[in-house]
């Protein structure tokens, strides 16, 4: 029975695959997505790479640590208007989860808020003072 099977592809057994002379042929990658499961858990992936992403843990600066910040602070003060070049190290709090990162920013300085506890640069960017870790002028 199985030498009859043959005998009734015998006129196309050994024709050329057929090429569409249109559009390309599908790659394997997309012909094979056509077969992939369907993804039930919209962000699920999502959720689970926010979940081990890493965050940092804000340290409280010791009181040697804040008496030096301070006096940082204090050396700018008589040349605000001059709007000194600073490099400042600071918390930025996660927007997600508990935590945060330190960063690192370098900017001119326009003026220390000491009502609202921010540092405001000449570009519109605010720190708040109490997230600063380090503060320097670049000369």
């Amino acid at each position: 029975m199985t030498g009859h099977l043959t005998d009734d592809y015998k006129d196309i057994i050994d024709m050329p695959h057929h090429e569409p002379e249109h559009h390309p042929r599908m790659t394997m990658w997309n012909r094979a997505a056509q077969f992939a499961p369907f993804a039930a858990l919209t962000g699920y992936d999502a959720a689970i790479k926010e979940t081990a992403r890493q965050t940092d843990t804000f340290m409280e600066l010791d009181d040697c640590d804040t008496d030096r910040l301070n006096s940082q602070m204090s050396e700018l003060m008589p040349i605000i208007h001059t709007h000194p070049d600073i490099e400042i190290v600071y918390f930025q709090p996660d927007s997600h989860k508990a935590g945060g990162s330190y960063q690192s920013m370098t900017g001119a300085l326009k003026i220390i808020d000491e009502v609202e506890h921010l540092l405001i640069l000449t570009d519109g960017r605010t720190i708040p003072i109490a997230n600063i870790v380090n503060i320097q002028r670049i000369l």
